[in-house]
């Protein structure tokens, strides 16, 4: 009997497909990585097929490459090895909505553009990463430890209890679903950890490599009841991180970012290219962005509270910071933007893509007051390879009341042009090679950047490679990426 046979025994003949056209779907994302052909698509329907999936291919020793989104960016999802596609887009139910506990549960096929839209009607909303694509599956941002724009701890991990499908096809739950009877026996208000050891670690950053997670307890929040927009021109990016040492520690801001000129262009213009040159020429160099709120409790009393303090270290400590509810020369900017900041990405095609048609991020986690000299490297790095500096797009997210930020880099190019594409390619590279040197902390390192940091982690490596022998012995859970 035929592997096709075998699938469809398990999910049914119209879950299954071998057709060129079908696999060539998923052959290829928006990375620079080379393209990898599966055997294979099936796409089931249920925990139970998904766990009889992985056991049939583990038994087999066929691949298995989750998949959970449309859109992918990074290469994780491009078969290496052949074998079989395992299509979670069908699984998209919106199980759950706690507004008590603040917590949904969703299945991994769940996007932002189904999301958003069903807490709204709640009142809720989740927070996100920066114009998530409206097609992108809401989990796979998570396990992907995608940095949300809001810099307050609790935000800073989503995932709470889940459901996972080991390689060897056991169906596991951790965290507080672990709890015998789940759901019917939670408790309001109980530990989101639950009892022992949770996993969530494990899968997270793992690319698939680990387990399949079939569903996940996430975060969310009350809408605010008041928004406030502020920004500041910032022509001295040093000088903007010393204030946000000043006022992030204090708990100020709900979404706080610094967005150069380019990228803060590329998300605010509607008319290409004209509204993207005029904006980019018009915008200072470095734009912060603080939204400060309130939400259920008092939101009047929290919003007067920030904008004293706010207005204390300005007028006594940075004279030469002013952040006021405008950016001079862009009225009405503020209400635009935040809609931006709280829902997936609007438009057809994605914000990072609308000026040449696609692009390559790199990102990393840094100290804060380290972005300026990170920023000079790139550039360096950039006039190399004949691509102008002042095209980089270039984006600090802090983290944790700024204990550290997200710092990352977007090459903007041509992809019908083969020679500009590679360039772009080996730019990457050798950014990457030297911001590594420098100290830059690659905690999601994809495709090319893995053996970069693996090479100066033999230890780790090797922890590494001994989880992975017991959790997936026989290698089929996406073979030749991360976790190996």
């Amino acid at each position: 009997m035929s592997i096709k046979d075998e699938l469809e025994k398990i999910v049914g003949k119209e879950n299954v497909s071998d057709l060129r056209d079908d696999l060539l779907q998923y052959a290829q994302d928006l990375s620079l990585l080379p393209a990898g052909m599966a055997n294979i698509v099936v796409q089931p329907e249920s925990s139970e097929q998904v766990s009889a999936v992985v056991k049939w291919a583990n038994e087999n020793n066929v691949p298995v490459v989750p998949v959970s989104s449309k859109v992918h960016f990074h290469g994780s999802t491009i078969p290496k090895q052949g074998g079989i596609v395992m299509d979670l887009g069908k699984m998209n139910k919106i199980i759950e909505i706690d507004v008590f506990d603040r917590r949904i549960r969703i299945e991994p096929g769940v996007t932002w553009g189904q999301l958003a839209p069903e807490l709204d009607k709640q009142g809720m909303r989740m927070v996100m990463p920066l114009c998530p694509h409206k097609d992108r599956s809401v989990l796979t941002d998570y396990l992907e430890r995608e940095v949300p724009t809001n810099t307050v701890y609790e935000y800073n991990e989503p995932m709470q209890g889940f459901e996972v499908v080991w390689p060897n096809g056991d169906i596991f739950r951790g965290g507080s679903a672990s709890v015998h009877g789940y759901p019917q026996s939670k408790a309001h208000g109980s530990n989101p950890s639950g009892p022992g050891l949770d996993f969530y670690r494990l899968v997270q950053g793992a690319q698939g490599t680990m387990g399949a997670l079939t569903w996940s307890n996430l975060k969310i929040e009350h809408k605010p009841q008041i928004d406030k927009v502020l920004f500041a021109p910032i022509t001295d990016l040093a000088r903007g991180q010393e204030f946000l040492y000043r006022i992030l520690p204090r708990r100020i801001g709900e979404e706080v970012l610094l967005l150069n000129n380019v990228d803060l262009a590329t998300i605010l213009a509607d008319k290409w290219p004209d509204d993207f040159a005029a904006l980019r020429k018009a915008l200072p160099p470095w734009t912060l962005v603080v939204v400060i709120c309130g939400l259920v409790r008092r939101p009047e009393e929290k919003i007067a509270y920030e904008e004293k303090f706010l207005n204390g270290v300005m007028k006594n400590e940075f004279k030469d910071i002013a952040l006021t509810d405008n950016l001079p020369g862009f009225p009405g900017i503020g209400k635009k933007l935040l809609p931006l900041l709280r829902n997936p990405w609007p438009k057809e095609v994605y914000w990072k893509n609308q000026w040449k048609g696609a692009s390559q991020s790199l990102f990393f986690i840094c100290k804060p007051k380290a972005t300026p000299a990170y920023v000079k490297t790139v550039q360096a790095v950039a006039v190399k390879y004949g691509y102008k500096p002042e095209d980089l797009g270039v984006y600090v997210q802090p983290i944790e009341h700024n204990r550290a930020c997200q710092l990352e880099f977007t090459f903007f190019y041509n992809p019908a042009d083969a020679s500009e594409k590679a360039n772009i390619a080996n730019l990457y590279k050798e950014a990457a090679a030297a911001l590594i040197n420098e100290g830059a902390y690659f905690t999601r390192p994809y495709g090319v950047l893995a053996p970069m940091m693996y090479e100066r982690a033999g230890s780790y490596t090797s922890l590494l490679k001994r989880v992975k022998k017991i959790f997936d012995p026989n290698n089929i859970m996406n073979p030749g990426n991360l976790c190996f």
